[in-house]
């Protein structure tokens, strides 16, 4: 599943996805105990789309997503002043 796709996702929809999610992947990993391998590269696939879903529904609860960094200040930059205007 991809990213722009999830984060287009509301959070009720997002709560769904995982959960659909979260049930594909009891049932591959009940599958390949029982010896079926044919579940293996969608088991990783299904934990990733797990981890971005969950990434997203975080993201939205601390209102990360959009918002400025922390780190830069609001404030114009002051421009540095070269060695020959120094003198």
């Amino acid at each position: 599943m991809e990213l722009t796709k999830i984060r287009n996702y509301s959070d009720d929809e997002l709560k769904v996805e995982e959960a659909k999610a979260g049930e594909q992947l009891f049932r591959i990993r009940f599958q390949a105990k029982l010896g079926q391998n044919e579940g293996i590269k969608k088991l990783r696939e299904l934990r990733k789309d797990i981890a971005r879903i969950k990434t997203i529904a975080r993201e939205r609860a601390l209102a990360i997503h959009g918002a400025t960094p922390v780190a830069v200040s609001a404030a114009p930059a002051k421009a540095k002043k070269t060695k020959k205007e120094a003198k």
